[in-house]
């Protein structure tokens, strides 16, 4: 009983948010709340606000005005599975949860329904093999992927070699803090470092133990892949211990200024992973101010904007707002449906020439979507927090992961999958 009138309470609340006629309706499975907020909110904030651009500035996608409809979930699995089957009725063309958790209980049900399900830099990272999963989508980088850049961008730091060297993963004790750890026992083996396994429960706001171990076996790296108020602590608790911070690499989602700036001058030195470029030193930006923030018709509170997870929360908004264009252009109609947006999801090419029209120039990796491959290039590269200036430097470019352990992988993980599910395989 207590789980229908949740559902029932959720299902009242989109009811009331949404209008009776949604021309592209995109929900947001957002999380304003709890201790993943200061993820959650940001991003949140920049994917509703670069839609409302697009609204107020050309009038919707091909005339056809966008919905956004927030339904929070606190990056609850149980609260997220609820809002889809909340929102999945009213036109859904597209979701994009922001939890691996909601993700992997998410794929069979939008393949099922014939909805795509976008999930950049996060969800089960096999995912990319279109030829398994016909409606997920998780370009232009994976999990996998992050942690072989990791890896690579070490082995550059280390003239070519990590033999001996004692590399530690600290990670949230979750699916999504597990994702990295095949693939880090896999370069491992091929390069001779030893991965030291160091797991952080929910949500990780107690973490003395894990420290004080790493204090003890002093490796001689930090990977972490963490997530809302565990990477604040985190980095804390390294300053504490007086861990080298430029020894310290967090993967894209441990990188915001959320995470470095409650340990003030201690998280100085602190690198992370990035999918993108940093700071708003770009167009679009320009427009945001002009259409949205000036107008008053700003997602949040505006104390958000231009931070890491905003320009990211605007990164995927933007590239679901190129699908519907592809969809758009291959369906003959502007009103397209979940099937024709997944169709837009598959086709799409993302040139470099078009990200500086999109006001994003040398902003993300350009990239190309194919029935066989959903994941995109893979490409990411390494930032560092300046304490002192309060920013984010970026301090390489973008470093290609290691396919020949990675490809491998993905090709079995899905393979493993697709016998579990009865699934046949597609593209041929």
């Amino acid at each position: 009983m207590k789980k229908s009138f949740a559902t029932l309470a959720a299902a009242a609340i989109v009811a009331a948010a949404t209008p009776a006629m949604a021309d592209l309706n995109i929900p947001s499975l957002s999380y304003r709340t709890g201790p993943y907020a200061p993820g959650g909110i940001p991003y949140a904030d920049g994917f509703a606000d670069y839609f409302t651009l697009l609204n107020e500035r050309d009038g919707g996608i091909g005339g056809e005005k966008i919905v956004v409809t927030e339904c929070e979930t606190a990056y609850n699995t149980e609260k997220g599975v609820e809002c889809y089957e909340a929102t999945k009725g009213s036109g859904a063309l597209v979701y994009n949860p922001l939890s691996t958790g909601i993700t992997y209980q998410l794929i069979p049900k939008v393949t099922q329904d014939g909805i795509p399900l976008y999930t950049p830099g996060y969800g089960r990272t096999s995912a990319a093999n279109g030829k398994i999963f016909s409606n997920v989508f998780n370009f232009p980088a994976n999990y996998w992927d992050g942690a072989s850049v990791a890896i690579k961008y070490l082995l550059d730091e280390n003239g070519g070699s990590l033999e001996g060297k004692k590399i530690a993963l600290v990670y949230h004790n979750s699916a999504y803090g597990k994702e990295p750890i095949r693939t880090l026992q896999e370069l491992s083996a091929k390069h001779g470092y030893e991965l030291m396994e160091v797991p952080v429960d929910h949500p990780g706001q107690e973490q003395k133990s894990q420290w004080l171990q790493i204090r003890r076996d002093k490796p001689d790296y930090v990977l972490m892949w963490g997530w809302g108020v565990m990477n604040a602590v985190a980095i804390q608790e390294a300053a504490n211990i007086r861990f080298p911070m430029e020894n310290f690499i967090g993967v894209w989602w441990s990188g915001s200024e959320n995470d470095v700036l409650p340990a003030g001058d201690g998280a100085n030195g602190y690198k992370s992973l990035a999918m993108h470029g940093t700071g708003m030193d770009y167009p679009v930006y320009a427009d945001l101010k002009q259409y949205v923030y000036d107008a008053g018709k700003s997602a949040g509170a505006g104390d958000q904007v231009g931070s890491v997870l905003y320009s990211r929360g605007m990164y995927a908004a933007a590239m679901i707002a190129e699908a519907a264009r592809k969809a758009q252009e291959l369906a003959g109609t502007s009103a397209i449906n979940a099937a024709q947006m997944r169709d837009g999801f598959e086709a799409l090419e993302v040139t470099e020439a078009r990200m500086a029209e999109l006001g994003l120039p040398n902003f993300g990796q350009p990239f190309a979507v194919s029935c066989e491959d959903h994941g995109g290039p893979g490409a990411a590269m390494i930032q560092q927090w300046d304490a002192t200036a309060k920013k984010w430097n970026l301090i390489t470019g973008f470093i290609a992961p290691d396919d020949e352990v990675l490809t491998p992988l993905v090709m079995e993980d899905s393979a493993a999958f697709a016998a579990e599910n009865n699934i046949a395989e597609r593209c041929n």
